[in-house]
């Protein structure tokens, strides 16, 4: 009897050791578990392993254990010891996500992206669920640190169903955050698959004017998705939007100089304000009332605050001048929350002040931006001297450095007949031509020698007046510096339609409003009708104005959810942890004397 058992135990042994054997968690092998021993005794039994096998396991695991013990350092070194080759699929694909976390952690998400390509990826679903979420995850985080948004979403929305709990209810605001983030041009639903739903989601919310019209179209969207996971778990940003949109504003202070130098820049913003406040009329909205207030006549902001309060005012728009935004930024606190339509200098200010203007310095982190999507890394800057062009030059060059790329080369323009020079020193044209003269002196001959530019400038930050580019760009040609790509500020266009001046500047890409960029905007069309001077560089108050009108409602929207943006006239516009809004322009180029929008890139 006993050995009739002992024959049954075997064969049952040997059947369940065929099970494993042929079970796809054998092929794949076995994955490092998380191990009693230390980095160091590990390394010791890989050291004295028998099998080159299990000593690649084992030096796996090390690697691993680094890694979770913050020491990425040490964890690259000994995964570098690992050789792929010795590896099965399931382990290869273990140490691939590893060598993307340690990518992602030195900043590297080209090189995570890289080490995510390897063939055995492709068999990740085999794997257990943990290992799933693992290299999902840091592949989510791979794609969106290089700017592939869409690509980010689908894959945090791909672990989705695997996770639970904390981390399942951080991987869902993650989905919205990325999706919200896209452009609108991106958010059509090709499928009516779980995406689909997230971007005609983010589509619904982002073309809807007001809060209200916000609210009802996410609860129509919920209502013919009622099975999506935004629909049972609304991302926490929309959850928001109903307590915003039940404190609408009934009045508002338009605070502006009528006379004095700025009376034109204010003219043309007061023209934009009530032109989009005309229009939420005719579109059968409720807008606020406007009571005007004429800053130039200002004797004490206290007593204009008195006088608004009494007046029934619950929102400022203004004022422009910046001695009285300084003013505002210096105070403790705000008796009526203001949208400053300028910047001051320094510290952030009351809780209860905006700030909101044409920022030159947002158009300078606007080229590092795009020139940053169009994966080039090395820059040479030319700006105008003096205090404009040094702030200018600063944000771009911290923006660039902050997210890894290098100022080459800086030229300050001053006199135009010094233009050159100075391009020629940017470029190092003139240690070219001392070379071929070298070359000639020493051969004893003439040498046919073209000056060649140096090539280490991937691209030129350009921050100029149309007058000064249009020298720039031919200098540039005339200097053999011509196939440099230039990226330029909106400054450089003057939107007069001279092609002739725009023929001077082929090949210039810079950003622009989308007020000039798009002449078919139906709200540009009645201005322009109108006041015919908001086609041209004026065109960009009056779009400033046109988007302040619609951020009054939207202030303290923007304040609660740091990643909403709204698409307005003067930019893509959001807010920054210092209350000040901040734009994202759309991109044209100078080609053939016409100016060609270009495609958007992801933000």
């Amino acid at each position: 009897m006993i050995a009739c058992l002992r024959l049954f135990t075997a064969l049952c042994l040997a059947a369940l050791l065929a099970a494993c054997a042929s079970s796809p968690s054998s092929s794949l092998g076995e994955l490092p578990r998380t191990p009693d021993a230390s980095i160091e005794q590990l390394l010791e039994q890989a050291a004295t392993s028998k099998t080159p096998e299990k000593a690649a396991l084992l030096r796996l695991s090390a690697a691993d254990l680094a890694y979770r013990q913050n020491n990425p350092g040490q964890a690259a070194q000994i995964l570098a010891q690992v050789p792929m080759e010795q590896l099965k699929p399931g382990q290869q694909v273990f140490a691939s996500t590893l060598a993307a976390e340690l990518a992602m952690a030195r900043n590297q998400p080209k090189a995570a992206l890289s080490a995510l390509s390897h063939p055995s990826l492709q068999r990740l679903g085999e794997l257990p669920e943990e290992q799933q979420i693992r290299t999902g995850t840091v592949h989510a985080q791979a794609l969106e640190a290089d700017g592939q948004t869409l690509a980010a979403a689908r894959e945090r929305i791909f672990i989705a169903p695997l996770l639970s709990g904390d981390a399942a209810s951080k991987n869902h605001e993650a989905i919205w955050t990325l999706i919200a983030s896209l452009p609108t041009d991106q958010l059509q639903p090709t499928s009516d698959d779980n995406l689909g739903g997230w971007l005609s989601l983010a589509l619904a919310v982002k073309t809807a004017g007001t809060l209200e019209q916000q609210q009802a179209a996410i609860d129509t969207w919920r209502a013919q998705n009622p099975k999506h996971p935004a629909a049972m778990q609304l991302p926490l940003p929309l959850t928001q939007l109903k307590q915003l949109a039940s404190q609408p504003i009934s009045k508002i202070a338009l605070l502006l100089p009528q006379e004095g130098p700025l009376a034109a820049v204010a003219r043309a913003l007061r023209e934009g304000f009530m032109a989009a406040h005309y229009q939420a009329q005719q579109a059968g909205q409720k807008p606020p009332s406007i009571e005007f207030y004429d800053s130039s006549r200002l004797t004490s902001l206290d007593e204009f605050y008195r006088k608004a309060q009494a007046d029934g005012v619950q929102l400022v728009i203004g004022p422009l001048e910046k001695p009285l935004v300084k003013q505002l930024s210096a105070r403790p606190q705000l008796p009526i929350t203001t949208l400053a339509l300028n910047y001051s200098e320094g510290n952030q200010g009351p809780a209860q002040l905006f700030q909101f203007g044409l920022s030159a310095e947002d158009e300078a982190r606007e080229v590092s931006r795009r020139a940053r999507a169009d994966g080039l890394q090395r820059a040479a800057a030319m700006v105008p001297k003096g205090e404009w062009g040094d702030r200018v030059l600063k944000a771009f060059r911290q923006d660039w450095e902050a997210n890894g790329g290098t100022v080459i080369g800086i030229e300050r323009v001053d006199q135009p007949v010094a233009l050159a020079q100075q391009i020629a020193n940017l470029f190092q044209l003139r240690q070219s031509e001392g070379r071929a003269k070298s070359l000639q002196s020493t051969v004893g001959s003439q040498v046919a020698a073209q000056p060649s530019r140096r090539q280490d400038i991937e691209f030129l930050f350009l921050a100029a007046t149309p007058q000064q580019a249009q020298q720039i760009k031919p200098t540039l040609n005339f200097q053999y510096a011509g196939d440099v790509p230039v990226y330029a500020t909106s400054h450089v266009f003057s939107a007069s339609g001279d092609q002739n001046q725009y023929n001077d500047m082929s090949g210039v890409r810079f950003c622009e409003t989308p007020w000039l960029l798009d002449p078919n905007d139906p709200l540009r069309k009645q201005v322009t009708a109108q006041w015919p001077q908001a086609g041209g560089s004026l065109g960009r108050l009056y779009a400033m104005g046109v988007d302040a009108y619609r951020l009054a409602p939207r202030l303290g929207q923007l304040k609660a959810l740091p990643d909403s943006r709204i698409e307005g006239l003067s930019g893509s516009l959001s807010m920054s942890q210092t209350q000040r809004i901040q734009r994202q322009l759309p991109w044209a180029e100078f080609v053939s004397g016409q100016v060609q929008r270009l495609p958007d890139t992801p933000r």
